[in-house]
């Protein structure tokens, strides 16, 4: 059963819902690689095995009946957290997947004459796509440029979005700096040229519910273990009129109307995109991640997580030879915190602070042109969750300390 969520917000009762953080000597810092699931989501995926572990898709006994409502059930919780109708909702196994996917179909669509515009923000899964469709199809690439402090330079779109511009696909919170996207400029310049909106998701999802008809965008992917559900489970939404204009990317199984040996006519969405038996426990598990976290007070919740952000920002800025990379700023920006140390390297900073029971992430947290246009490697990322409390943050801020002073002498 869900554990009740009370309204107000208290980090430290949340924690106690989280089995994986049980370690004393653990302070989990690695939330927008991975974050931790919930009791309510182990019992959900516990509860499916043992009582409806079957496939889906028409056959009649009771197991399959049950799995079938179990995944309908889970479709509904998804789509009722982003504000949006269950048809709208096609499961995918990651935000990875779900970009592949729309780009692998529009790959019949586009060519020479067309044009996709990405921005210097992105993770490697909303860019490497992109390129892919770029060299099969004859397809433009272009990218929107970012600021200093990291974010997108919307003053400078119109160099970027043309009258040949079908797609524009950047990313909602950047995984390095943070920053978020304004999607109103993004959408008002998309509407302009009749090209259509995607947005990555992945960094986002987790911090509360969306309205994506609100939102105004075409399409949006997820990731189901960013936000404290299973792995390999993911999710790309996309307006009714969208997702019908395109053709499926995979194909096989039950995602068809008929089949002959010469031709195949295939299902109305999301079925036409969800080829061969699908991850039903891990949609099960994020149908619960939803659930729980619609129960949630938010604006007790960002608040916190502002908080956290900004004492780190502060702490890090502090300290002799670090910078921190992104926006120091709390407008528009998610609970991640990315940094270098001068003559330290990140990776070696990340295992000394694992010593302490610190768990960071070191590297180029697959952006590698983002940290090459902020003239750096790679860095070391602090990412906050609802259960991260200020007693970690202070952890945090000793342990870099420490472990400087170790590393520098």
């Amino acid at each position: 059963m869900d554990q009740p969520v009370s309204r107000g917000f208290d980090p430290r009762v949340v924690k106690r819902q989280f089995p994986g953080l049980s370690a004393p000597d653990l302070r989990y810092l690695d939330n927008a690689a991975t974050a931790q699931v919930p009791e309510a989501v182990l019992a959900a995926l516990r509860g499916f095995e043992i009582e409806a572990r079957g496939n889906v898709h028409g056959t009649p006994h009771r197991r399959s009946r049950a799995a079938q409502a179990a995944y309908d059930g889970a479709r509904a919780e998804i789509a009722g957290y982003l504000g949006v109708p269950p048809q709208e909702v096609v499961f995918t196994y990651g935000t990875t997947f779900g970009i592949n996917l729309l780009a692998g179909a529009l790959a019949e669509r586009l060519g020479p004459a067309d044009r996709v515009v990405v921005s210097r923000l992105e993770h490697h899964s909303n860019l490497l796509p992109w390129q892919k469709l770029a060299r099969r199809r004859g397809v433009r690439l272009s990218a929107i440029p970012i600021t200093p402090e990291g974010r997108l330079d919307l003053d400078r779109l119109d160099e970027v979005v043309r009258a040949d511009t079908r797609l524009i696909a950047v990313t909602h919170c950047s995984n390095v700096t943070g920053a978020e996207t304004e999607v109103a400029r993004i959408l008002e310049v998309a509407r302009a040229v009749g090209a259509r909106v995607l947005l990555d998701g992945a960094q986002r999802a987790p911090h509360g519910p969306l309205d994506l008809p609100a939102l105004g965008v075409d399409f949006y992917a997820l990731s189901g273990h960013k936000m404290y559900g299973p792995t390999g489970i993911g999710v790309l939404w996309g307006r009714s009129e969208a997702l019908a204009e395109l053709p499926p990317f995979t194909v096989g199984g039950q995602m068809v109307r008929s089949v002959t040996m010469e031709s195949a006519t295939f299902a109305d969405p999301p079925g036409r995109f969800e080829a061969g038996t699908p991850p039903l426990a891990g949609a099960v598990g994020l149908g619960a991640a939803a659930r729980w976290l619609g129960k949630l007070d938010w604006s007790a919740v960002q608040a916190h997580e502002r908080r956290l952000t900004g004492h780190a920002i502060a702490g890090l800025q502090a300290l002799p030879g670090v910078r921190v990379l992104g926006p120091h700023d709390l407008e528009r920006r998610g609970p991640v915190v990315s940094f270098v140390a001068e003559g330290v390297d990140s990776l070696a900073l990340c295992l000394r602070l694992d010593e302490d029971g610190l768990a960071l992430r070191a590297g180029h947290h697959c952006a590698q042109p983002l940290h090459a246009a902020l003239g750096v490697a790679g860095s070391a990322r602090a990412s906050f969750a609802l259960y991260n409390d200020e007693d970690e943050v202070d952890a945090l801020l000793l342990g870099v300390d420490r472990a400087l002073h170790e590393l520098r002498s």
